[in-house]
């Protein structure tokens, strides 16, 4: 079955979003701050333009991503992408209550309303030999803490913003115990990429 992991920009304060919902050109800057380009699932559309590194990386997670597990505020707040994901891949929205007048086209999208673990076992058995991946926001460290997470991957940004939404909040299952990092440096961002070590709880 997939394993499964959470991927967020993180500042080096920890957040990844500043006052109030802010600080996103700092965060994302170095998804365009270089020559090498990266297109998303829809091949007419450059979603990266990165470094060397940060491309292989940033085309590693695709590779090995099967799909998706979202929040409904995420998904309201990019009108679920208009229909396809820029990974291309299924995704399972996790909501209290799902939207009627909403059309997938394209990509498809499951509306999961009995809570996150279920959407994360759901997307594990979807995504095959591939991986689950889980958030950003709330749904990450949620996952985290219920024990749901092989892995942690974090582009790391030189930036502190001072104050915001935390990547790791509320962790009621603290210490969470990860592995020696993969370590990838690009520009303006370092890739984290760290097993869980306690392995999953459920």
């Amino acid at each position: 079955m997939a394993t499964v992991y959470i991927e967020a920009s993180m500042s080096l304060d920890g957040f990844i979003a500043g006052p109030p919902n802010s600080g996103f050109e700092h965060l994302f800057a170095w998804c365009r701050n270089g020559d090498v380009p990266t297109s998303t699932a829809n091949s007419t559309r450059v979603a990266y333009r990165t470094s060397a590194a940060s491309a292989a990386h940033v085309r590693e997670l695709n590779d090995i991503t099967g799909t998706l597990v979202v929040g409904r505020r995420l998904f309201d707040t990019t009108n679920g992408w208009d229909g396809t994901h820029p990974m291309g891949v299924p995704t399972f929205v996790v909501t209290h209550t799902a939207p009627e007048d909403w059309k997938a086209e394209g990509t498809p999208f499951t509306f999961v309303t009995d809570g996150l673990a279920a959407a994360v076992e759901l997307a594990r058995w979807a995504a095959g030999d591939k991986a689950a991946g889980v958030g950003p926001g709330s749904v990450a460290w949620q996952a985290l803490d219920a024990g749901l997470v092989d892995q942690v991957r974090i582009d790391l940004v030189p930036v502190l913003l001072g104050g915001g939404t935390l990547m790791f909040d509320r962790l009621g299952a603290a210490p969470v115990h990860l592995g020696d990092p993969r370590v990838v440096t690009g520009t303006a961002v370092t890739h984290l990429v760290y097993d869980v070590t306690g392995g999953r709880h459920a």
